[in-house]
């Protein structure tokens, strides 16, 4: 092996690893990495990604004389630091460096222990590190004067939302601190636009910073009419309910490890609950179960073969199961990208292959998967794109920056992110709202934090300014001592005739006593019954345009390059039959159904139709009623007047509208002057170029037969 690694660590990788070799992907990195340069490491899950930045990383280190925490391995996860914990510390220590844990669940002793004695690479969260500069118990400076280098693993899950621009700002307020910029390292699965997403990661540097991609084996982005196959055994079934769904995964795959996801944790709880049922050994992982109990779930399941383990997508990141056989999703996940990190789980034994059952439980789901496999097929993935406006998160970082600094200069504060948009001198507005609205205090020139963010943000020392995520209120169950997970309130409130029973960790448990102060309940073991729910917040609801428009063209006869099951290819079948009158290949339809409910079948997704109806809310049903597929107008619209209103419609294209009540899913929207925060929640729910791919499309009213 002939590549510019140090010697000690080469030593290790090929006597103590067995190495023979890097991987492409690995060799490929070592050169711009050890030279200094930012860069987007792209390869599946289990490709190799943590060691490609990691061996130049620690061989920079050494060569530098790097000093002090010089590293920063971030994630979106803490499960996921836990997990790369010790295989870190072990590449670390073959060269005598350390490597620590810092986020909400390790203790208050081992942070004083790292305070003390700081290790060279620190794994932690945004928030976490968040949560670090505006402590007074943290010297920001001094702790992080040697920082060198930042490691971003899944930066595709930030870059996405808001937790992406929390980020970025936080790596700018690090680099004013130290002085000089970070080496910006971003490791992700496939994604649809690489160079944009390193050019986001990069942040306020860059266009004065070298970057590379390094992704030896990128998927060739291939058309409709040469569609490109990936690689894997994937099939397609029906068996439409969540019972049947485990009754199969009961009957196949005897003596193999399954992982299984779910769309909802609900579902996740329920199928587990069947599985145990059919005499299957199943665990189950999703957000709302406690810390120990994923923990101990992960663990038994990566220890054993013969079983199942459920999980949500907490599981589709690179936490370590074990080697898995295969892979089922029930339903669709939300995206291609989220399919292909499933996909990846499996196929990483010698000789085995990447493989994924599908098991839809509804026509609709049916649909929904066939279309996802179709872009699939196609070799087609999501661009990541950062939330437009947030307007929110520079409310935020103006409040966390004076925590930080105690005191900034009301000329100056911009300094912090370097000129990075919207951190810049553009934020003037939000500035002054802050400090007019109590949020900041202004004095001889600097501001400081205010009375407001103390009484809306201050609780357990500004615990609350750190995340830029809202988490629903739920309440913690608990056995005895032991803490089973959390659950949502309205279990505990809704009308009950008798005795009161959850569905949690997949077992059934009866409520002994509500402590609803500390918003905890007890439970003890019951044989059966019990209701799992959990409320979605913050996000915006709705299937993507691409994916609505690829459900479309599944109705319109495109079946996707996979094995489908006989029930599978029946229920396609009769979904395209029940679906007939309002899907067209010269365009949109227009139905009148015998309700008189006249409704314009875009296909276009919940953005696009959202944008479309507050365009042409002349003839929208007063109710504004949409969805993914269809808008509802009003039922005396003519096709002459339809003609007339849309011929220049896309060249005036409006903003959806948005409730106030939508502002409480938008964490600091408080700190905002309303109309900016009702903007921010607006511009979120457009998708402009959807709309007026849509308005390009002629439209044809029809009645039904």
């Amino acid at each position: 092996m002939t590549v510019a690694l140090d010697p000690v660590l080469l030593h290790h990788i090929v006597n103590t690893l067995g190495w023979p070799d890097l991987r492409p992907l690995q060799r490929d990195a070592v050169a711009p990495l050890t030279a200094g340069h930012d860069a987007l490491l792209l390869a599946p899950t289990a490709g190799g990604k943590t060691e490609a930045a990691t061996f130049p990383i620690l061989t920079r280190m050494t060569a530098e004389q790097w000093t002090g925490t010089s590293v920063l391995y971030l994630c979106p996860l803490k499960a996921l630091l836990n997990n790369l914990e010790p295989r870190l510390t072990r590449y670390a220590d073959w060269i005598g460096r350390r490597v620590a844990l810092w986020h909400g669940d390790v203790t208050a002793g081992k942070r004083r222990a790292i305070l003390a004695s700081r290790p060279d690479i620190l794994l932690t969260t945004p928030e976490s590190l968040e949560s670090m500069l505006v402590s007074v118990n943290v010297d920001h400076r001094s702790f992080f004067a040697g920082l060198q280098a930042v490691i971003v693993d899944e930066v595709h899950a930030f870059a996405g939302d808001d937790r992406g621009w929390h980020l970025l700002a936080v790596l700018e307020r690090l680099a004013h601190l130290i002085g000089r910029p970070l080496q910006r390292i971003g490791l992700s699965a496939t994604v649809g636009n690489p160079a944009q997403l390193l050019a986001w990661l990069q942040g306020a540097a860059g266009d004065t910073k070298p970057a590379v991609i390094v992704a030896p084996h990128l998927p060739v982005i291939a058309t409709a009419d040469a569609p490109q196959v990936p690689p894997g055994e994937v099939e397609l079934d029906y068996v439409g309910s969540l019972p049947n769904a485990a009754k199969v995964i009961a009957a196949l795959y005897a003596g193999e490890k399954r992982l299984v996801f779910c769309e909802a944790r609900q579902t996740v709880e329920e199928l587990g609950q069947l599985l145990r049922g059919h005499g299957i050994t199943t665990f189950l992982s999703h957000a709302s179960l406690s810390a120990d109990e994923r923990r101990r779930s992960e663990t038994a399941f990566a220890e054993a073969r013969d079983c199942v383990i459920v999980s949500t997508s907490t599981l589709e990141l690179g936490i370590d199961v074990g080697d898995l056989d295969r892979v089922i999703q029930i339903d669709a996940p939300g995206s291609v990208a989220s399919f292909l990190q499933r996909l990846g789980r499996t196929g990483r034994r010698a000789g085995s292959t990447r493989n994924c059952l599908f098991l839809a439980t509804s026509g609709d789901a049916l649909v929904r998967a066939a279309a996802l496999l179709l872009l699939w097929g196609r070799g087609w993935v999501e661009p990541v794109t950062p939330t437009p406006e947030p307007r929110h998160i520079v409310a935020q970082q103006l409040m966390a920056l004076c925590l930080q600094e105690h005191r900034v200069g009301d000329r100056l504060w911009s300094q912090w992110w370097n000129g990075l948009p919207p951190f810049d001198r553009s934020a003037e507005p939000i500035a002054r709202h802050l400090a007019g609205h109590g949020y900041l205090d202004d004095d001889g020139g600097m501001f400081f934090i205010g009375p407001e963010a103390e009484k809306r943000f201050g609780r357990r020392h500004f615990m609350d300014m750190t995340a830029v995520f809202l988490g629903s209120p739920e309440f913690t169950v608990l056995l005895g001592r032991d803490e089973l997970g959390k659950i949502d309130p309205c279990l505990l409130t809704e009308e009950n005739p008798g005795p009161r029973r959850l569905l949690l960790c997949g077992r059934s448990w009866q409520v002994t006593y509500i402590d609803w102060k500390r918003r905890r309940c007890f439970v003890e073991p019951a044989d059966s019954g019990g209701k799992a729910r959990w409320t979605t917040g913050g996000g915006i609801a709705g299937t993507s345009f691409a994916l609505t428009r690829a459900e479309r063209e599944v109705l319109l006869g495109a079946d996707p390059p996979v094995r489908m099951t006989r029930r599978a290819i029946d229920q396609i079948g009769a979904q395209r039959d029940k679906h007939s009158s309002v899907v067209h290949p010269g365009g949109a339809v227009i139905l009148r159904a015998d309700n008189h409910d006249l409704r314009w079948w875009t296909w276009a997704g919940f953005r696009a139709n959202a944008t479309l109806a507050a365009t042409l809310s002349e003839v929208v049903d007063p109710s504004q009623r949409y969805d993914d597929r269809y808008i509802r107008l009003r039922e005396d619209l003519t096709p002459a007047a339809w003609r007339e209103l849309t011929v220049d419609a896309s060249t005036r294209l409006c903003l959806p509208e948005v409730s106030r009540k939508a502002l409480d899913g938008l964490k600091f929207s408080a700190a905002l002057p309303e109309r900016l925060a009702m903007a921010t929640l607006a511009a979120r729910l457009a998708n402009l170029t959807g709309a007026e791919q849509i308005l390009a499309e002629s439209s044809r009213f029809v009645v039904a037969a």
